[in-house]
């Protein structure tokens, strides 16, 4: 049920790939810490990923590890509604309705769409160009006040609330309109090999990405790889990617400002700073890795926490699916 004077919060994550540090920094810490101002609804976006094949076993495991995971890193699925998408049988169907109220110049503006298209040229598909309605659809069904932005999804927010108005405009105030929240503090995690490019839980050389589950040895061995940049100082600064990138993780985790971590650094050298990153990583991780074990080792009990999200993601959705399809004209059951 939605808790009372509080606005709504919603957001999800594909459980493509295992989730890194760039997916906790970037977005989940930032929905842990909303949980004690709005109402949050996380969720597993799983129908999303499947816009790119998938293998049937490891994308159950992925998901099985992702929904363990955010709980892990401190979502209170008791207090809020995590789910697993495709568990809410009301976006889909929304979806085919906002469907016939977006339009095909719409869809092919879509700057994610082609880059994608570049990326999958082989698996160009209706569901890669028709993503950004079922994103609508997962927002609109919950009446979502506010949902985060990031510069790759700004485009589809924008289409949503145009999707909606345009909905409301016709049938009424069905529809909650949807506001960007923008986080307060940057969390924008570059690749540790290549620090002008944004980390990525797919990328194909591992030792550019530091997951969420490695080991502690191998977070050492990845951070000792990182590229750094030309000089010996270590400093905050568009001209030092590198360094800048590793000032940014550290001071994620530690909360400790820029100006401290260079005043900590003067007179270190860039091994330093890569064996500190990689040991305040390696211990803030240990409570999430330890509380992702034990989820995970009690399947039975996770998929029952899955069914009792789905239970109050479908008791919320109903409601404004079935104003919809009234609106519509649709005969209801």
């Amino acid at each position: 049920m939605a808790k009372a004077n509080k606005l709504i919060f919603t957001s999800g994550i594909q459980p493509t790939g295992e989730l890194m540090i760039g997916n906790y920094l970037g977005a989940i810490r930032h929905w842990v810490d909303l949980q004690s101002e709005y109402d949050c609804i996380p969720f597993v976006a799983d129908l999303h990923a499947l816009s790119v094949m998938q293998d049937p076993e490891v994308f159950k495991s992925r998901t099985l590890d992702c929904f363990a995971l955010l709980i892990a890193c401190g979502i209170d699925y008791q207090s809020h509604t995590l789910y697993v998408q495709s568990h809410l049988r009301s976006t889909p169907e929304l979806a085919w309705l906002l469907n016939c109220y977006t339009y095909m110049g719409e869809l092919n503006r879509m700057t994610q769409f082609k880059d994608k298209s570049k990326k999958y040229a082989d698996n160009i598909n209706a569901g890669l160009f028709n993503y950004p309605v079922l994103q609508a659809a997962d927002i609109l069904i919950v009446q979502a006040n506010i949902v985060p932005v990031g510069r790759d999804q700004k485009q589809h927010l924008e289409l949503t609330r145009d999707i909606a108005t345009r909905f409301n405009n016709r049938y009424g105030n069905i529809f909650t309109l949807p506001k960007p929240y923008i986080a307060k503090e940057g969390g924008k995690i570059m690749g540790l090999l290549d620090p002008t490019k944004k980390m990525s839980k797919t990328d194909a050389n591992d030792n550019n990405t530091v997951r969420l589950l490695d080991s502690p040895d191998t977070i050492l061995n990845k951070f000792k790889r990182a590229v750094t940049d030309s000089g010996r100082e270590i400093l905050f600064r568009e001209d030092k990617p590198g360094v800048s990138n590793l000032l940014t993780i550290q001071s994620l985790i530690t909360q400790q400002s820029m100006e401290e971590l260079e005043a900590h650094y003067q007179g270190k050298g860039y091994a330093d700073l890569k064996r500190e990153v990689a040991e305040c990583l390696i211990e803030f991780l240990k409570p999430i890795q330890t509380r992702f074990a034990e989820l995970r080792s009690d399947e039975a009990t996770l998929k029952d926490i899955m069914k009792r999200g789905a239970d109050a993601a479908t008791e919320r959705a109903e409601s404004t699916l079935q104003r919809a399809k009234d609106a519509l004209g649709l005969i209801l059951r």
